[in-house]
């Protein structure tokens, strides 16, 4: 059996201003923008810079109850984890553009780690994984 998780639904306020977020201030790729009037939604899916991995949907949340979980799906925790394959790099182009981390820098068993915020305050971590982390093994 093969399974694989394609997307991960990121609640969002407005698909605008989270695809200029994403696309400008991360550099991610906008993979997918497809109007779906029968449900007067859009379809956005976005991926970081290189990945051939899991997705992430734009959500725009669409009912009263969902506007709580915007800047807040996982209760304060750290949500997305956001691996590279040159910390300091993205770490300084991130500061330049305005990004604000919330934990500095920090060496760690696993690599490098960093916490920052998107736009709306949900808490990401920023990684360089050592190269003999099991994570990098499976997707290599």
């Amino acid at each position: 059996m093969i399974q694989s998780i394609v997307h991960i639904a990121l609640v969002v306020k407005d698909y605008d201003e989270a695809i200029e977020f994403y696309t400008k201030k991360l550099k991610f790729t906008l993979i997918e923008d497809i109007y779906q009037p029968e449900q007067d939604k859009r379809w956005v899916v976005i991926a970081p810079p290189g990945s051939v991995g899991t997705t992430i949907l734009l959500a725009r949340a669409s009912k009263a109850e969902q506007n709580p979980f915007i800047g807040n799906q996982s209760g304060g925790r750290v949500f997305l984890f956001l691996n590279t394959d040159d910390f300091w790099r993205d770490y300084n182009e991130m500061i330049s553009v305005g990004i604000e981390f919330v934990r500095e820098p920090k060496e760690q068993s696993y690599g490098m780690v960093a916490v920052f915020k998107d736009l709306y305050g949900n808490l990401w971590d920023l990684l360089e994984l050592k190269e003999n982390h099991p994570i990098l093994n499976r997707i290599k």
